[in-house]
């Protein structure tokens, strides 16, 4: 059981490596969101298969975040279409760690 909850852990902690057009505000939230969720499975709080599924919904984060960067440029329309993005991964976070299942 350890293994998968350090193993999902790694993979989220992989994840967080920055891409070069990120903005300070994407930086900045993306890592108050990896500690919230370093946090609900420190806690016990989320299961491994809730790990999981957040941790690889930050891995669609970071790809979006690497495409739109590419051009050296990233638009409106990019930039609003990641932050919405990490909204509902936001909002998954919060229901996922306060659902009342935990890892005991």
């Amino acid at each position: 059981m350890k293994k998968i909850i350090i193993s999902a852990l790694a993979l989220v902690m992989v994840s967080a490596i920055p891409s070069f057009a990120q903005t300070y505000r994407s930086e900045a939230r993306e890592n108050r969101q990896e500690h919230r969720i370093y946090r609900g499975a420190a806690k016990g709080q989320l299961t491994p298969r809730e790990l999981n599924n957040i941790a690889r919904q930050q891995h669609r984060i970071d790809r979006a975040q690497s495409r739109a960067a590419r051009d050296g440029y990233v638009s409106h329309s990019e930039r609003k279409n990641i932050e919405r993005m990490q909204n509902r991964a936001s909002r998954n976070i919060y229901r996922k760690t306060h659902n009342g299942r935990d890892l005991y």
